[in-house]
This record gives C-alpha cells, sequence and structure tokens, in this order.
C-alpha cells in the first residue's frame, strides 16, 4: 500500500508526456480536408474526375478510399527550390490517399475530403530515401479543383430545373 501513491504518481506523469508527444504529432501534421454541402456520390464523381491525371492504384467508392501509386516529381522539387539555399535532390517521388467521408450536418447530407501526400526525397545513394513534409499545395490544389466540379454541377442542375419549369409552364399555356 505504500507503493500505490507512487505508482499512481508514476502513470499520471508518463501519461502526461504521451499526451505531449500526440499534441507536437497533431499540431506538427496537418492533413489538409475540406468539408463539401454535397452527397456522397457527387463529392466521389468530383474526387474521381480530379484524380484521373494520376496513376491511382487503388480505389474503392464504397469504402471512399483511393490511393496512387508511387509517381516521380524530382523536377518539380528541383524546380521550385530552385531559388532555395538547398542542393538540388537526387530523385523525389510521392503518393496521394485520399478519404471520402459521409457525414449529415443539421439533416443535411455533407462530405469530407481528406488528402494525404506522402513525399520522399533522396539527396543521394548513400543516404537512402526520407520522408519529408510537404508544403500542402497540391492537396489544397485538389480540395479547390473538388470544390470547383461541384459548383458547376450543382449550377448546371439549377439550369436543367429552371428549364425543365419554363417548359412545364410553356405547357400549361
Amino acid at each position: 500500500m505504500k507503493f500505490y501513491p507512487l505508482i499512481v504518481m508514476l502513470l499520471f506523469l508518463s501519461a502526461c508526456a504521451s499526451y505531449e508527444k500526440f499534441r507536437q504529432v497533431t499540431e506538427e501534421l496537418d492533413i489538409p480536408s475540406k468539408i463539401y454541402k454535397a452527397d456522397y456520390n457527387q463529392t466521389w464523381q468530383a474526387v474521381i474526375q480530379v484524380m484521373r491525371k494520376f496513376d491511382i492504384a487503388q480505389q474503392n467508392q464504397e469504402a471512399g478510399f483511393i490511393k496512387t501509386r508511387w509517381m516521380d516529381n524530382t523536377l518539380e522539387v528541383n524546380f521550385a527550390d530552385s531559388f532555395g539555399s538547398s542542393d538540388a535532390v537526387k530523385a523525389a517521388k510521392f503518393k496521394l490517399v485520399v478519404n471520402v467521408v459521409k457525414g449529415f450536418r443539421s439533416s443535411r447530407e455533407v462530405s469530407k475530403v481528406t488528402i494525404y501526400k506522402r513525399q520522399l526525397m533522396e539527396q543521394d545513394f548513400l543516404q537512402g530515401w526520407k520522408e519529408v513534409s510537404t508544403d500542402g499545395i497540391t492537396e489544397k490544389t485538389l480540395l479547390y479543383r473538388i470544390e470547383r466540379l461541384i459548383a458547376i454541377d450543382n449550377k448546371l442542375k439549377e439550369i436543367d430545373k429552371a428549364r425543365e419549369k419554363e417548359q412545364l409552364q410553356k405547357s400549361n399555356l
């Protein structure tokens, strides 16, 4: 019984330390995501349309999951950092993981899209591949493109409804 307070205190201190590590990881790793005021199928179609230019390895609509193969982006990385102080990289590659989730916000169906980009770089053959954090530009660009496709689709639906209403009124006259 003498050791009970000591054990509780050690557990408390270790729990706080692990929380600090978790908090640090979550603050550093910001995975870009966006919530769209669209149903799941409409959002999924927009995501598929945006992801067409990438080499898709896995795709599952029921799970809301798209994963690309590794793609070389050495030229883009070296060009983007050409005015920086770091040396050119020997090789760079990335893959994207996209998740689409259905949800509800005050009885209206919404969809959340999350895009995770895993970037690997190789400075020289001795060091090997190292994972580096992404700048987030690719992910935010893809989320923006998805948003624009959904907006265009919604506008086309509004135009179709207006045409149907107009034709219905003409036929009643």
